[in-house]
């Protein structure tokens, strides 16, 4: 079974990121109001301190400013969707505070994550809390969310937080990598990223797997999440990045795990309690 951070008194944990004291003193207060059950363990001036913050308190919840000094609220959330899972702990919710509609009306309706508006209006709140309020009751439940639109934080977050960057940096579209430089033997190979099966890796290298070899980077699994294009590969673990159409196949182990098939090959890659629902229905 899943588990949060939820005690028995119902009460959630939440971390409330905001540069504005202003703004995070008119959001605590009114949560309070809407939320009697609700303890913010603690408030972060900016992205970084967010991070650090949710590392240290292990909260349900994490409300980020998308736009904060140090790291954004998206750049927060990549490394806070990145934190190491444990058997009492679940990557948080998210909910971007944000002064701009097209941010929130373009993704955020999509269910992925949820938004404030700047200033918090009651309204608006409730419905953000309720959504909330069912996430996390699925999560202590077990549960498996019944649509992408009630899913927790796990890749599609990830797509989702590419849009957000795109649209903050209307420069242009983001440049996925297209080649892997890595070690093969004694010898350093330029991989295509489209000839690669999946990415896994431990405390110290990359693992880069194709259908005819195995090779090795220094790049840690956090950084390929932000220059792989999300479309094609998939998070499916803290450690682990699946080529999209790699996938032969999902089953689950005699633990009730879930475990991804590759073409070609017998190993099978583990898929974490935060992406299943990636998987719902195969």
């Amino acid at each position: 079974m899943n588990t949060t951070h939820i005690p028995e008194s119902g009460r959630v944990r939440a971390v409330l990121a905001d540069d504005e004291r202003l703004m995070r003193e008119q959001l605590r207060s009114r949560l309070i109001e809407v939320w009697p059950d609700l303890d913010i363990v603690a408030e972060a001036k900016n992205g970084l301190e967010a991070v650090e913050l949710c590392r240290e308190h292990k909260p349900d919840l994490v409300f980020l400013d998308i736009r904060m000094p140090g790291l954004t609220g998206v750049e927060a959330a990549r490394q806070i969707a990145q934190l190491p899972e444990d058997d009492s702990w679940l990557v948080p919710e998210i909910v971007f505070i944000t002064a701009y509609d097209q941010y929130a009306v373009e993704a955020f309706e999509q269910g992925v994550a949820d938004y404030v508006l700047k200033p918090a209006e009651r309204e608006r709140l409730l419905v953000t809390v309720a959504r909330i309020k069912k996430r996390l009751a699925q999560r202590q439940d077990g549960e498996e969310p019944a649509s992408a639109a009630e899913a927790g934080p796990a890749a599609p977050l990830q797509q989702l937080l590419h849009k957000l960057s795109a649209q903050m940096n209307p420069g242009g579209a983001p440049k996925y990598l297209q080649w892997i430089q890595a070690t093969v033997g004694q010898a350093i190979q330029m991989i295509p990223v489209d000839d690669v099966l999946f990415f896994i890796s431990d405390e110290k290298y990359t693992r880069v797997q194709t259908a005819t070899l195995e090779a090795l980077i220094r790049k840690p699994i956090k950084e390929l999440v932000d220059e792989l294009d999300p479309a094609l590969f998939w998070q499916i673990h803290r450690s682990t990045l699946v080529n999209v159409k790699a996938i032969n196949g999902i089953t689950r182990d005699f633990r009730g795990r879930q475990l991804v098939g590759v073409k070609g090959l017998t190993e099978k890659l583990e898929v974490s309690r935060s992406y299943t629902h990636l998987f719902k229905g195969m």
